[in-house]
């Protein structure tokens, strides 16, 4: 399942416009299925400053650690703090529940630059 109202970026991230200006980013359900049972979840405090491609934090599953990738240039405008708690529900939810972070992007037009579902289904087709 691709949702066709998200960008997405090679790394298996997906973003989408918020509220207020802001984006949300989180994984892919390829990202996720990949990972297996993930247990722990570290994310940056709201605040922080991230260049598009810089790490975001890190997301631990029973397999293995895997870095969380910016998708854009911005600010940490929140993250989901009930991850702290309940990380699988990343695995149950990455597309709602399961979200990661939001970003004040400094170019919202970064976002044009990402790929599009059908793009993204190609890359995980291949």
């Amino acid at each position: 399942m691709i949702p066709e109202d998200l960008r997405y970026t090679a790394e298996h991230e997906w973003v989408v416009g918020a509220e207020g200006g802001t984006v949300r980013v989180g994984i892919t359900q390829f990202a996720q299925d990949a990972l297996g049972d993930i247990v722990f979840v570290q994310l940056p405090d709201p605040g922080v400053v991230v260049g598009a491609g810089d790490s975001l934090g890190e997301i631990e599953s029973t397999k293995s650690v895997s870095e969380i990738y910016a998708p854009v240039s911005g600010t940490v405008a929140a993250r989901n703090e009930a991850l702290g708690d309940s990380p699988e529900v990343i695995n149950s939810d990455p597309y709602g529940a399961g979200w990661l972070v939001e970003i004040v992007p400094a170019d919202p037009a970064a976002l044009d630059g990402l790929l599009t579902a059908a793009a993204y289904r190609e890359l995980t087709e291949s």
